[in-house]
């Protein structure tokens, strides 16, 4: 057992060594230990468990074969498990910062975030939302029936940036530029883009062609991918994005024919 940087708080313990445990642990002044065969459980207070989901249920299980105290809630940091994940065990909760942990990091990682928060009991709903607010984050309740729907939006919000992000660093090493030049110019494109979001939401935040109809652009980006799917299917949800910002219908339905025309026809319209 190893004591994180700081004076660790006895009725908190993170069991898992990965990136999210180690910064919980930082955070929170946890005690922090392996999750592995042979670990002591601690006669009380709360047991984060920072393991990956698929082990969440098999460590509820040596858990409870361990007899744990009546004064010992368990509980998981996964955004995808609900409380059942940890049947066997009585008094559970759950703990999931909303933020991504692609290394250890700092404890302000945590400030301004959401935390979703959920238990079997009204007094440790209280008490997680209360270690939420003490490293600078918003509890908010997320229970088993919204676990899922929670989840997906949390892997568009970041997974999938990340990936449309990668495409268009492709797309620009494809031209010439390396893969450095192409972070470096979108990074503070992208930053921009979140900036507008937060303070207009994403509705007024939209821009670039398919805001202004522009069907002349979508179609020759159109001609020119080389994987046009993503684009074509990306600009026909921002067309939803686009029409309820008040695009005129006839513009929309413009841009709609443009997105779904077949691409070859098209080509062979233009050549």
């Amino acid at each position: 057992m190893r004591r994180t940087s700081g004076l660790a708080s006895p009725e908190l313990t993170v069991a898992g060594r990965g990136k999210l445990g180690r910064s919980l642990a930082r955070a929170l002044h946890a005690r922090l230990v392996h999750a592995r065969d042979g670990f002591r459980l601690p006669p009380e207070g709360i047991l984060f468990l920072a393991v990956p989901d698929g082990v969440v249920p098999a460590m509820a299980e040596r858990i409870a074969a361990m007899g744990p105290s009546t004064d010992l809630a368990v509980v998981h940091v996964s955004g995808a498990l609900g409380l059942d994940a940890l049947q066997p065990l009585t008094m559970v909760g759950s703990f999931h910062p909303l933020q991504s942990f692609p290394a250890v990091r700092e404890a302000s990682a945590f400030r301004g975030i959401t935390v979703a928060v959920d238990a079997s009991t009204r007094s440790l709903e209280r008490r997680l939302g209360s270690l939420a607010r003490r490293v600078g984050a918003r509890p908010k309740h997320v229970g088993d029936a919204e676990r899922v729907i929670y989840h997906a939006a949390a892997v568009y919000a970041s997974n999938y940036v990340d990936v449309v992000f990668a495409e268009a660093v492709r797309l620009l090493t494809t031209i010439g530029w390396t893969e450095k030049e192409g972070i470096d110019a979108l990074v503070p494109l992208l930053e921009g883009t979140a900036a507008n979001i937060r303070r207009r939401g994403p509705v007024g935040a939209l821009t670039g062609p398919i805001r202004r109809g522009d069907v002349s652009t979508l179609t020759r980006h159109l001609q020119a991918l080389d994987r046009p799917d993503l684009y074509r299917m990306l600009g026909l949800a921002a067309l939803g994005i686009a029409k309820e910002a008040g695009m005129e219908p006839g513009a929309a339905e413009r841009t709609r024919r443009a997105l779904t025309r077949n691409v070859a026809a098209t080509r062979r319209r233009s050549g």
